[in-house]
């Protein structure tokens, strides 16, 4: 963060100054909520959680050098005392970032797709210069402030990853971070229990674009047709990316190879370049379409767009994770979350992977979350497209699950097998006696459901 004196903190905030001596000292080192990340000349952003009362830590987080606490009351050491730390703490986030106005916000949003699409980004947008962009999911009302105040004088482009548990969500993380560029990837069921239906999806999603400067650019889905009606709600430049006809960037001849990789010509309106991905996943062509539009937007010539594409990596966490074994057994970890959409995207690239004349295909399955009432129509839906993409064994996990299993048994006689585990013990218990070489697993649940873990237990048992 670009330093600050406490005195100033306490304007940016509406805060006042408790037990400080001097409030012209600085803040120079990172904001946190967790004061095990805390450093020299840190500030501490005390929080009310489920479990853990911030306020609690904040003698622990001066002895751990931080300069002061973001706090709701008096707490015995520095303090800068706010109504809501919360609101505060974005306050203090817009604050920082109105005062680097060449500074440049890429946000991201859609129902899936977010972080890999920020972690894309983040490697096509380095020639612009120094960049910031959120490690893991950090797209909330916690995350983002967390994310802007690692920017300072050096930076040139920042990116926002946002989420939505309801109306309003984004627009006021637009108002933390305002955004210059805003691509908006699909509107699928994820947390369709909170919004209700999709039509409230979509419209808390269009407020990433409905944020956007005239000057600014709107990158939007044209193969999904809720997000191209959004081109009406955004006073910016529209880019449509996609394979379908209404696409300015395009992806054409699109082939995977033998690991579950994707290639396509890039095509725009006057040139074309090949791009060849190191994600898993024929679904990550439609991210990596959404990169290209933001980067040619922001001035990148065509062939360094497409040479950046085909040399990124994965850079976060049980997100196609693959890794094969030395015995031979494929574990495919895609458990950090889970929708409908990206479910089905998975077992389709689970296919994609399998090697029928070496070995079989798992399909190790969570609950998907937030589904509210359509759940067990949509759980048992994806036991029925497993049968039908002919996976060879489908196990479901936990009481969340076990619509999958129904799914899958009464979709009807297929080449395959179908089990239901009451929990990941037991889940891997039976993985672990009939996985043998050639297998691929892919292993996907919401983040909650744990079966992340599972898959780190399958890669660790060799």
């Amino acid at each position: 963060m670009i330093p600050l004196t406490l005195a100033e903190v306490a304007s940016a905030t509406g805060g006042r100054l408790d037990a400080v001596a001097d409030p012209a000292v600085r803040v120079t080192g990172p904001v946190v909520t967790d004061t095990r990340e805390l450093g020299p000349g840190g500030l501490f952003v005390a929080r009310q959680g489920e479990a853990r009362d911030g306020h609690d830590f904040a003698a622990a987080a001066v002895e751990a050098g931080a300069v002061a606490v973001l706090a709701e009351r008096p707490v015995g050491v520095p303090a800068v005392v706010v109504d809501d730390t919360e609101v505060a703490f974005g306050r203090l986030a817009r604050a920082v970032l109105d005062r680097l106005p060449q500074v440049t916000v890429v946000g991201v949003t859609g129902s899936s797709g977010k972080t890999t699409t920020k972690d894309l980004l983040a490697q096509v947008l380095e020639p612009l210069g120094p960049l910031v962009a959120p490690p893991g999911s950090y797209n909330g009302e916690i995350g983002v402030p967390l994310t802007v105040l690692r920017v300072d004088e050096s930076t040139r482009t920042l990116i926002a990853e946002m989420g939505a548990r309801g109306a309003g969500h984004i627009a006021y993380l637009c108002g933390i971070a305002p955004p210059s560029v805003g691509i908006v990837l699909n509107v699928g069921s994820a947390h369709l229990g909170e919004f209700g239906d999709r039509d409230t999806i979509a419209r808390a999603k269009a407020e990433l674009v409905e944020a956007l400067p005239e000057t600014g650019t709107a990158v939007l889905n044209a193969d999904d047709p809720v997000v191209r009606r959004m081109a009406e709600q955004t006073p910016a430049q529209v880019v449509m990316v996609g394979e379908s006809v209404h696409a300015d960037v395009r992806a054409e001849d699109v082939a995977l190879d033998a690991a579950g990789r994707a290639s396509f010509r890039l095509v725009t309106a006057d040139a074309d370049a090949r791009v060849s991905l190191r994600l898993v996943g024929e679904h990550q062509v439609s991210n990596a379409l959404a990169v290209a539009g933001a980067a040619l937007a922001l001035g990148l010539p065509l062939d360094d767009v497409a040479a950046r594409l085909s040399a990124a990596l994965p850079r976060s966490r049980w997100r196609m994770e693959v890794t094969e074994r030395p015995d031979g057994v494929t574990v495919v970890n895609d458990a950090y979350n889970a929708n409908p959409e990206s479910m089905r995207a998975a077992l389709k690239t689970l296919v994609s992977l399998g090697r029928p004349a070496a070995g079989r295909t798992w399909a190790v399955l969570g609950e998907m979350r937030e589904l509210g009432e359509s759940s067990i129509a949509e759980h048992d839906a994806i036991g029925r497209l497993a049968v039908r993409l002919n996976v060879s064994r489908l196990v479901a996990v936990g009481d969340g699950a076990r619509a999958i299993h129904q799914g899958a048994t009464l979709e009807g006689s297929w080449d395959g097998e179908s089990a239901w585990a009451p929990d990941v013990d037991a889940a891997f218990d039976l993985l672990r006696a009939e996985l043998r070489p050639g297998d691929v697993v892919l292993v996907k649940s919401s983040r909650d459901a744990g079966l992340r873990f599972l898959g780190e237990r399958l890669v660790e048992d060799k």
